[in-house]
């Protein structure tokens, strides 16, 4: 369940930091009773911003599997990468 406090919760800067590593997730802040700011651990900020990396990947992949673009072998483009990055 999302985390919502007023803006005047900012002053124990402390409080706030805890709250934002123990829940895991956003907190959101309210000033005069409407949302202001998203507060947050860089934890969850770097998964957020990987999360969004996934999905612009995917949107990348399925706008060439709609174009017609060629799939690849799973199996041969590993095959390629080990040939290419493993020792022997």
């Amino acid at each position: 369940m999302p985390q919502i406090r007023p803006i005047t919760d900012l002053r124990n800067t402390n409080e706030i930091s805890e709250a934002c590593h123990k829940y895991d997730e956003p907190i959101f802040v309210t000033k005069n009773g409407y949302g202001d700011l998203v507060i947050m651990s860089m934890e969850t900020y770097e998964r957020q911003l990987a999360l969004v990396e996934v999905y612009k990947k995917l949107a990348e992949a399925e706008a060439q599997i709609a174009q017609g673009i060629p799939l690849l072998d799973g199996e041969e483009v590993f095959k390629k990468l080990r040939n290419k990055y493993v020792r022997k």
